[in-house]
């Protein structure tokens, strides 16, 4: 099985903690440079010399808040002009949590633009340095909500849905020219997003944090929750040469919780 990476480049978002970092560290022990992408620049320069170079990769780092469109639009732009990108990922910690019923417009537009937007924006600039060099995989990591709706996260509920509609309709646009689009749908994964959640649904119900934990707990097969590194392995396959037939795809990867096929 090919999974060599060496001589690619990856463009990583959200590469500073949890399942961004992971991936960002799988693609590089596979031989991939990596360009992290992320807003909070010591958090980066502390990252980057943690990634293994034993290919050679001289990994580097961009700063980009995804809730600015320009500032993200402008960093496209230069990472396109620098070389070609063979490998896009596409992660944005998710809304906060809350009914959809309750939230505010100005939270769908947020999370669209961040999300949905941002993704095209990063694909734009660089479909076509993958096109050139005859190699491509864009890869976004989003929610088995697109599966079905995760109680309590409307927002991201319908910001996911989105955002798989465009990987499947992309996937179907690039496939002539040999380029892949899958998603992966994490289920409840170890990072501070979670911590998050558990907190802020502690807080609403006026139950303690152990409380929400155990529910959550109780409604995975496995009995536990994923970590970031097991998320990020099949992104790293996704991005391998042996995945090269596979694209339009959305695979959970949540410990069997997800009820349907």
């Amino acid at each position: 099985m090919d999974l060599s990476l060496k001589g690619k480049t990856a463009l990583v978002c959200g590469s500073t903690q949890g399942i961004g970092l992971a991936t960002a560290v799988e693609l590089a022990l596979l031989g991939a440079t990596c360009i992290l992408l992320a807003r909070n620049e010591d958090r980066l320069k502390a990252v980057l010399p943690t990634l293994a170079t034993g290919e050679g990769q001289q990994h580097r780092y961009e700063v980009a808040d995804f809730s600015d469109m320009a500032q993200v639009t402008a960093v496209a732009a230069k990472i396109a002009a620098s070389g070609p990108v063979h490998i896009l990922i596409n992660n944005t910690g998710g809304p906060a949590g809350g009914p959809v019923i309750e939230a505010n417009t100005t939270a769908f537009t947020a999370a669209f633009s961040q999300h949905l937007l941002c993704n095209q924006v990063l694909a734009q600039a660089l479909v076509p340095g993958m096109i050139q060099a005859r190699f491509g995989r864009i890869i976004n990591i989003i929610s088995t909500s697109v599966k079905t709706p995760i109680k309590n996260l409307g927002v991201s509920n319908t910001t996911r849905w989105a955002v798989a509609a465009w990987s499947k309709t992309l996937a179907t646009e690039l496939a002539p020219h040999g380029i892949t689009v899958n998603n992966v749908l994490p289920g409840s994964t170890s990072t501070a997003r979670l911590e998050g959640l558990f907190n802020s649904s502690a807080v609403t119900r006026n139950v303690s944090r152990e409380v929400v934990e155990a529910e959550w707990l109780k409604e995975i097969p496995m009995q536990r929750f994923g970590e970031a590194k097991e998320i990020a392995a099949l992104a790293a396959f996704l991005a391998s040469p042996a995945a090269g037939y596979i694209t339009g795809t959305s695979t959970a990867v949540d410990g069997g919780k997800t009820p349907v096929m």
